[in-house]
């Protein structure tokens, strides 16, 4: 039962009314945009944050007191999510109907942009290249990732170096590792075998597919072995006595024992390749030719989703575009990780 207290109460509802007025007041100018106290906002508000959880917190209640206490606490993350990427997202869908310059909008165009973006050619094939680059990557990404988590894990000298030397490619930054292949394509390669793979769209297409294993591999590789030494070492004992060889042991005790590593392998790889975008402009750029595509020629042949909003909006200057095109690549990007997941642990139950 509440316990009142007459002269705490009154001290709450004056740190509230306090916080909520001065809320109300940096609000309203930085809508205004000017004014003589107009530099002082940032402060205001930051004073009427603290008193009104303030407030909140000196309220005598003693039934709600702890779910009070409870989101004073977690505000800071909810505030911080909120700003960073719930109110982003909202505005960006609204930009996307807009004639949007980066800066400012004069009309409301509804859905013209996505109209426009489903008649670019070279978008529909940066949007094909993409899933093709995905569902390579997700395949070999995993398989030489696993394949290297079996070797780590086995008693061979050296092991941790061989993960430290796997792991390495990791920590070098996209753009540098791009730069990097990119003069191995087109100086090494070619006076090894007189040509170089980044000459033809297929090719060059290849050489971006084995610059990300290089660098994402070793990374999986961590997450595999995670998953691998925690199988129980009784399990495999029981399994070499009732007759069972590694390849058995493999395939009907490791593996199943380790399908959450599995599930979260699989969904890393998925939207780590959606988003690929420094690899592909260092090594080629998006550039490559296209001969025939839906009638027309393109000169985007390895340009993937990313680099191709990127382009829209810097290159081409076309913000409201590139953030249509970005919505809808938010769009596929969360239904693919969420039916993948879904499929994920459907795989777990049965396994």
């Amino acid at each position: 039962m509440d316990s009142p207290n007459p002269m705490k109460k009154a001290l709450s509802l004056l740190f509230l009314i306090a916080g909520v007025a001065c809320l109300g007041w940096s609000l309203a100018m930085d809508c205004a945009g000017g004014g003589q106290l107009y530099q002082y906002r940032g402060a205001v508000l930051i004073i009427g944050i603290i008193g009104f959880f303030a407030g909140l917190y000196l309220f005598p209640t003693m039934t709600h007191h702890r779910d009070i206490v409870n989101v004073i606490f977690l505000f800071p993350l909810l505030f911080t999510f909120g700003v960073t990427v719930i109110i982003p997202l909202v505005l960006g869908i609204f930009y996307s109907m807009t004639d949007w310059t980066g800066i400012r909008y004069t009309q409301f165009v509804g859905l013209a942009n996505y109209a426009q973006m489903f008649r670019e050619v070279s978008f529909l094939w940066s949007l094909l290249i993409t899933v093709l680059f995905v569902v390579f990557n997700m395949v070999l990404v995993n398989l030489v990732g696993f394949a290297l988590a079996l070797l780590c894990t086995s008693r061979l000298k050296g092991v941790g170096f061989f993960r430290a030397a796997y792991f390495l490619p990791n920590l070098i930054g996209g753009i540098v590792l791009g730069y990097v292949w990119q003069f191995v394509f087109n100086n090494v390669l070619v006076k090894v075998t007189g040509a170089s793979l980044l000459t033809k769209t297929p090719s060059a297409f290849a050489a971006i597919i084995i610059v990300y294993i290089w660098q994402y591999a070793g990374y999986i590789m961590l997450i595999y072995v995670n998953g691998l030494v925690t199988v129980p070492g009784d399990v495999l004992e029981a399994a070499a006595i009732d007759g069972a060889n590694a390849f058995t042991t493999l395939l009907r005790i490791k593996i199943p024992m380790i399908a959450s590593t599995i599930t979260i392998c699989t969904f890393l790889t998925l939207t780590s390749a959606f988003k690929q975008f420094d690899v592909n402009m260092a090594l080629t750029n998006g550039t490559g030719s296209v001969m025939d595509f839906m009638g027309q020629y393109l000169s985007n042949g390895t340009q993937m989703l990313a680099l191709n909003i990127y382009n829209t909006a810097i290159s081409k200057n076309s913000y409201a575009l590139g953030q249509a095109k970005a919505v809808l690549f938010f769009i596929i990007l969360a239904c693919v990780s969420l039916v993948q997941v879904r499929i994920s642990n459907s795989k777990e139950v049965e396994l």
